[in-house]
């Protein structure tokens, strides 16, 4: 060809294919395939835009409701659809798809399906989905949809140390108000709150009405849920209200509503996943009357397992009914002397008001304290049980002055008798002949400022500050100044008494306490002159009244916490291997506290 020739060609060959490259974007060459628009789907299916995914359809309206009401049907945590072999023929494409719902509780579906693909020209992705239920499920048809299904397995019981029931599954029904169709809500929420607030003084017409209005629309709020023998009582007065509906289910319960609730609820807590087990599930295919049609996904329930705890059921009752007929707030926490278990913690309903004052309380424990005191000075200065000790009625340390309660007078007198007869003049004297940290250090020895971690509840023992102020460590002495305990680590001292050495508490078997402070190692012989000072405190002292209850070691304690001689009543002390401590607030004296123990030990036997 002539050169003039050959250029003429080329020009023309490049302004076709500027033509050819300009109109590509137009649909002359598309510039995705089926591959990009099934990949693309995917995608946005995977990360929840169902909007996104329908629009990449050639029915976006239907697309977009089915996968939309599918999503919120299963509800999963998480989607990932992935895309397999993509074949092409001279129709469209069809595209192999891996999906995995991730459904929550270690629940996973997958399944394989497929995408039909066509070429769309008018368009600019070039092709679409198209649209049918297979898209979601290769076995969904029009018409039907998917559901999830749960089954939660009958939860495990909480067992105490002899594998009598704490916590146990108990029917129970919820009632339930939709304030939608409630109609006259004054008048519904009125009859509910007279006829649920026995069972609960929290539900008032005000309560039930502002929690109707702070749930969701489209939601139902939960009045209260009751035991089915509770529901009984008042089916009659509630169940034709309209609006209110009920459902019926299975709760871990104690025996009553009050039985060891500062303690099982966080049992419960603490254990709730091995106590529920696995529920069980299912994905099903329903038509438009939500009725079954098949199950594409099922796994049975895997039933939990029993939670055993250091508690005594039998002991836990007397407690409780030990504390009952106390008008002021009153307490009782039992430890076992050999193994640390906590045996009781009861709280009268005066008490549980305020919490979990029994464990984590903090109150001058008293005369209580003189079991550190005693054990301090017996170390530092050598006394023993016989050694003859002043008990005037009053004393006077640094301008302070220290009476005796009721101000008796007992000479000179050993040891044993001013601790059995609780002479505050005593030992008050003897803390001030102490070292500033003597009184902390022999308190640490009975436990009292340790700390734990135990499983299921928070606890505190108490604090002992050391004092250089000869005044203030007098008052320690006796219990009062800046020395603070709970019943919980009074009775921990207690247990350390009779043990010999450091206890732990323990509570849930197999979930050990973790020690934070330790306890330091008592002197076995000052420990053993304080069991026989204890002794006396019951044989011929200030807890005279459990005398008939058999081998009791003791003391009492009166701690006031006001100006004008308001008062506290403590009783700690043991019996055979259980240790106890209860706190009677604002009992004026000692005697109520030993009443309460009195009833308890008569009840335990």
């Amino acid at each position: 060809m002539p050169p003039a020739r050959m250029c003429r060609a080329i020009t023309a060959l490049t302004a076709v294919l500027g033509v050819l490259l300009t109109t590509a974007g137009c649909g002359l060459f598309r510039d995705t395939g089926p591959e990009d628009t099934a990949t693309a789907f995917l995608a946005a299916w995977s990360a929840g835009d169902d909007a996104r995914a329908a629009g990449l359809t050639d029915d976006p309206a239907r697309a977009v409701e089915l996968l939309a009401t599918t999503r919120k049907a299963l509800d999963p945590e998480g989607l990932t659809a992935t895309l397999g072999q993509v074949r092409t023929d001279a129709d469209g494409a069809t595209a192999a798809v891996d999906v995995t719902w991730q459904l929550g509780r270690e629940r996973s579906w997958q399944y394989l399906g497929e995408l039909e693909l066509r070429p769309t020209p008018d368009t600019e992705e070039g092709w679409r989905v198209h649209w049918a239920p297979t898209v979601v499920h290769p076995d969904l048809a029009a018409g039907q949809r998917l559901v999830l299904r749960t089954e939660a397995p009958s939860p495990a019981p909480v067992v105490d140390r002899g594998g009598a029931p704490l916590l146990e599954a108990t029917p129970v029904v919820a009632v339930l108000l939709d304030r939608r169709t409630t109609g006259d809500l004054p008048t519904v929420t009125g009859a509910l709150a007279a006829a649920l607030s026995p069972f609960d003084p929290r539900i008032t017409q005000a309560s039930i009405t502002d929690g109707a209005a702070r749930t969701a629309d489209g939601q139902a709020y939960t009045v209260a849920v009751l035991r089915e023998t509770d529901y009984a009582q008042v089916k009659n007065a509630i169940h034709h209200l309209p609006g209110v509906r009920f459902t019926t289910s299975e709760r871990l319960l104690a025996p009553n509503a009050d039985f060891g609730r500062q303690v099982l609820t966080g049992v419960r807590d603490e254990a709730i996943e091995q106590l529920e087990g696995v529920p069980g599930w299912a994905v099903l295919v329903v038509d438009s009357s939500g009725g079954a049609v098949r199950t594409l996904a099922e796994q049975a329930p895997r039933s939990g397992t029993t939670v055993a705890v250091g508690m005594d059921r039998a002991m836990q009752s007397a407690a409780e009914d030990a504390v009952e007929p106390v008008v002021q707030q009153a307490m009782l926490v039992a430890v076992s002397v050999s193994t640390g278990d906590v045996l009781a913690v009861a709280q009268n309903p005066a008490a549980d008001a305020e919490g979990p004052l029994a464990l984590t309380g903090r109150y001058p424990p008293g005369s209580t304290f003189k079991v550190a005191t005693a054990t301090a000075a017996m170390a530092e200065d050598g006394l023993t049980v016989d050694t003859q000790v002043p008990c005037p009625a009053t004393t006077v340390i640094g301008g302070r002055v220290v009476p005796n309660a009721g101000r008796f007078d007992l000479g000179t007198v050993p040891l044993r008798t001013a601790f059995a007869r609780s002479c505050n003049t005593t030992f008050a004297q003897l803390a001030t002949q102490l070292d500033p940290g003597a009184l902390p250090a022999a308190a640490l020895r009975l436990g009292l400022g340790a700390d734990y971690t135990v499983p299921g509840i928070v606890t505190i023992t108490g604090s002992v500050p050391a004092s250089a102020e000869e005044v203030l460590r007098a008052e320690n002495g006796f219990g009062q100044g800046q020395v603070l305990a709970s019943p919980f680590g009074v009775a921990l001292a207690a247990a350390v008494v009779a043990r010999g050495g450091p206890v732990v508490p323990q509570l849930i078997r197999d979930r050990p306490t973790q020690v934070l402070v330790p306890a330091t190692a008592p002197d076995p012989a000052a420990l053993e002159a304080l069991r026989s000072m204890m002794r006396a405190v019951v044989t011929e002292g200030t807890a005279s009244a459990l005398a008939g209850m058999g081998e009791v070691y003791g003391k009492t304690g009166t701690a006031e916490f006001t100006g004008d001689g308001r008062a506290h009543g403590w009783f700690m002390g043991y019996r055979g291997d259980v240790a106890l401590a209860v706190l009677v607030v604002d009992g004026a004296s000692s005697v109520p506290a030993v009443q309460v123990a009195e009833r308890f030990l008569s009840a335990i036997g």
